[in-house]
């Protein structure tokens, strides 16, 4: 009985070093983990930091020779306007495409002014109608032209924010008809050409809206995140032929869309923005995780690193945080609304 006593406590002292040694290896093991989740948090960090503000983009001209030509979609206004201006100021010929006529024609004279020895063509078209004709038309005017660049900027958002139950159905039809089968549509213009030269590039623009789902912007934020899968899928695809492709996400800008007037630290101005993206040219900025996808102005690419990296674009938190920012901004609309129609009452 003494021997079995004896085997029965080496046993259990055995049993007792064992399982201190499992719970040692499992405290180094979550450590070791824990410390590798945040050496990768932090190297993700600074490839961001470099990528905002040391490293160079490609240039311009390295996507076409000089005199070739660039297609600017949502020309005439904001971001496609100045788009327009510094690809310009780079060489390029410009083919401007909005909807508005009048303003297509005054663009294109500014351009000719400050660079006498470009060409410009125009085409007026209205993205909503979703014309056969009008896409006739873009393919006759862009017919044996070295197509270098194309800018998918043309876009369309809600007017206020608001719940998906209460969006107009026109309003649903155009964001998603402009922002997606336009897109679309005129890439599958444009790239032939670019397959056959074996060089160009795609540039279309996102947004935060697409980034982080959007509650009462909820048809635009979907639209987007479309873009975002589909401007990664074109990458891919596009990537062996030597065509660059990047959706370029964005927060807020100073432009009628945004109805910010004032430039701040995380508002930029149109000027401001464009020569950064243009400036970071296959670098992701601030969106690592996101392959042919670049957050290129600085404070845009930081809160794009947290959102993604730090918080999740699904927490319900961020979701929180952008319902209520879009409940406030609905609410003063709503408010300013009310106001206008009592002064035109009187």
């Amino acid at each position: 009985m003494e021997c079995v006593q004896k085997y029965l406590d080496n046993l259990s002292q055995f049993r007792a070093a064992d399982l201190s040694q499992c719970q040692t290896t499992l405290v180094f093991g979550l450590g070791a983990v824990g410390g590798a989740f945040i050496l990768l948090r932090a190297l993700t960090f600074v490839r961001v930091l470099l990528s905002l503000f040391v490293l160079p983009g490609k240039p311009l001209k390295s996507f076409g020779p000089s005199g070739s030509w660039a297609v600017i979609t949502g020309a005439s206004d904001g971001l496609g306007k100045e788009f327009a201006f510094q690809i310009a100021r780079a060489g390029f010929n410009l083919v401007l495409v909005s909807r508005t006529e009048s303003k297509l024609i005054a663009l294109a004279d500014e351009i000719k002014t400050k660079n006498p020895s470009l060409q410009t063509k125009i085409l007026a078209m209205d993205f909503a109608k979703n014309d056969n004709a009008d896409y006739e038309k873009l393919k006759t005017l862009v017919q044996g032209l070295d197509v270098s660049i194309l800018v998918n900027n043309v876009g369309r958002s809600h007017s206020i924010p608001v719940p998906f139950n209460e969006t107009p159905e026109d309003e649903i039809a155009d964001i998603i008809t402009i922002n997606c089968h336009g897109t679309l549509r005129v890439t599958q213009l444009i790239t032939p050409g670019m397959i056959e030269r074996k060089r160009g590039l795609i540039l279309t623009m996102g947004s935060f809206g697409g980034l982080v789902p959007t509650p009462l912007l909820a048809t635009y934020s979907g639209s987007k995140a479309f873009l975002q899968h589909w401007s990664s899928a074109l990458g891919a695809e596009l990537e062996p032929y030597g065509i660059t492709v990047q959706l370029l996400q964005a927060h807020l800008i100073t432009s009628a869309m945004s109805k910010i007037r004032k430039p701040t630290l995380t508002v930029p101005t149109p000027k401001a923005w464009v020569s950064t993206a243009l400036s970071k040219i296959g670098r992701n900025g601030g969106s690592p995780h996101y392959t042919y996808t670049s957050s290129p102005y600085f404070s845009h690419g930081i809160m794009a690193w947290f959102i993604t990296c730090v918080m999740g674009v699904f927490s319900k938190r961020v979701l929180g945080i952008n319902k209520s920012m879009h409940e406030s901004i609905r609410k003063r609309a709503l408010k300013k609304a009310e106001r206008e129609k009592g002064k035109k009452a009187l």
